[in-house]
């Protein structure tokens, strides 16, 4: 008898569902999406918030998307953007890729899980951005489904945006023709669109416009970061959330590049193509464009998007001053395998010259296994820990709303020694959005703990810009003074930053306090 009142009730539900608010009005024409399961959340997959950046759009800002009469199907993710077939890879499983179909440069589309029922319910708006390097992801990946947060009360809402040379390519005809003498950062662009798409839609699927939070890991993180720089996002989000990543200080793996060197290597990447101009380079098939090498690949300080580096911005307090929750992972890298302790030792004395017995100080490389070890912290800390660090206190130093800090220090359960890879990077991100089943992992009961406590961490600071809720463990906010970390892990926990000596390494490296 249980289970046919279980079935009737789900029924009852998703009638309900299905009858009643399936079919949302957007400013571009009507949208039709599905209920889930149990008939609480309803989905719309494969929204287009632009035109498809196609033929003369290629490598143009978003433009708007052409309304369209009677309603549109939306129950499926639109493609994801342009890139090479995905491949599991180091430690990223097929659980954490794009679906292999379809991709297309047509990608410019977002998704929306929400439990409301009407307008006026007006609950946050949780907008995520998908890393990947600035060269591959998408939307479509299992481990960003957003029902779970939907149901813990917020509007869910991934989008996709331009990757790799598509979404950065920098030429001076480009930005001869833009209207804004600056080319590149299009994949930025898209997601500002995405924003604007927010802005006008959210209230018609029972989100508040006027409480968005923006949050992204990786090169999404990195994308949050700019776009808290960007005088073009200022009013767009009113919280954001970085994990692993952030563009405070260049480095020898991501250089600051002024405009004219990425026009420059547009130039260059023209000429691979033999492409006399802009339209024979817009007449290239995109697996053409997608097969030569070169081009930039990454953002750029452009003039326009952003008028200067994120730090210079930052420290003449001209960010866009939102709550912020950072932070990154115990093995947060992204390096290949370690090299010989002798090649290593060598490698730091070029590269650090009189600094090198300080940075050996933190970092020792004496043996085999002590060299694998800093090689993989230093990674980490250099890649990921200086960045969102440096991001906490320049907020702190010339921001008003406060920060929270974390560390992920969970190691993700392997089925096999060889597929331990620790707290990787991206390792946390089906525990922040409660996705742990799109996981194949022998998950224990602790691990479905930590994502409840950390999805309602992420939901709570989208709903208060406070992570704080009750039956949580208390995170205070961090201060310059204190240093105040989260610690999640099999005990969740607030104390000073770990690791503090190798980020003042790095700090005193790059000339920063």
């Amino acid at each position: 008898m249980s289970r046919i009142w279980a079935f009737f009730l789900t029924f009852l539900l998703s009638s309900y569902a299905i009858g009643q608010s399936l079919i949302v009005k957007t400013e571009s024409g009507r949208v039709e999406g599905m209920a889930n399961k149990t008939g609480d959340i309803r989905i719309f997959k494969g929204i287009p918030f632009a035109a498809p950046p196609v033929g003369n759009l290629r490598w143009k800002a978003p433009q708007p998307v052409s309304a369209w009469s009677g309603v549109k199907k939306c129950v499926a993710f639109g493609p994801s953007p342009m890139q090479a077939k995905p491949a599991p890879f180091m430690y990223w499983s097929s659980e954490f890729l794009i679906p292999e179909q379809p991709i297309s440069e047509d990608c410019l589309y977002l998704n929306v899980w929400t439990g409301a029922r009407s307008a006026a319910e007006k609950r946050p708006v949780f907008v995520y951005i998908y890393g990947g390097g600035f060269r591959s992801g998408g939307a479509g990946c299992a481990i960003y489904d957003g029902e779970a947060m939907a149901k813990k009360g917020v509007v869910f809402v991934t989008i996709n945006y331009r990757v790799g040379v598509f979404g950065f390519l920098a030429h001076p005809e480009l930005s001869k023709e833009s209207g804004y003498k600056a080319s590149g950062n299009y994949a930025l662009l898209d997601m500002i669109a995405a924003l604007k798409w927010v802005q006008k839609n959210a209230a018609a699927f029972g989100g508040d416009p006027k409480n968005v939070t923006i949050a992204g890991q990786s090169a999404g993180a990195f994308a949050v970061n700019f776009l808290a720089a960007s005088p073009l996002a200022k009013g767009l989000f009113h919280r954001a959330i970085a994990e692993s990543g952030g563009s405070f200080l260049s480095s020898p793996a991501r250089p600051r590049l002024t405009l004219q060197d990425a026009e420059q290597l547009g130039v260059d990447f023209a000429g691979k193509l033999n492409a006399a101009s802009l339209s024979d380079l817009r007449a290239k098939s995109a697996e053409e464009i997608l097969k030569a090498s070169g081009g930039l690949n990454g953002p750029v300080v452009d003039g326009y998007l952003l008028p200067e580096g994120i730090y210079e911005i930052y420290a003449k307090s001209r960010q866009n001053d939102v709550s912020l929750l950072l932070g990154w992972n115990g093995d947060d890298k992204v390096m290949g395998a370690p090299v010989k302790a002798e090649v290593f030792r060598e490698q730091i004395r070029k590269r650090f010259g009189n600094q090198a017995d300080a940075y050996f100080s933190v970092y020792p490389a004496q043996t085999e296994e002590e060299s694998a070890q800093s090689q993989g912290n230093s990674n980490r800390d250099e890649s990921f820990g200086i960045q969102d660090y440096t991001w906490a206190k320049m907020q702190t130093k010339t921001g008003k709303s406060p920060v929270f800090l974390y560390n992920f220090t969970r190691k993700v359960p392997a089925h096999t020694p060889q597929t331990q890879f620790g707290a990787f990077h991206t390792g946390e991100v089906p525990y922040a959005y409660n996705n742990l089943q799109t996981v194949d992992r022998p998950w224990e009961a602790i691990d479905r703990q930590i994502a409840d406590v950390m999805s309602s961490y992420w939901v709570n600071f989208a709903k208060t810009g406070n992570p704080n809720g009750p039956n949580l463990p208390v995170w205070s906010a961090y201060t310059r003074e204190s240093e105040n970390t989260q610690i999640i892990d099999k005990t969740i926990e607030n104390r000073p930053l770990p690791n503090k000596d190798k980020l003042r390494f790095w700090e005193n490296y790059y000339g920063q306090k």
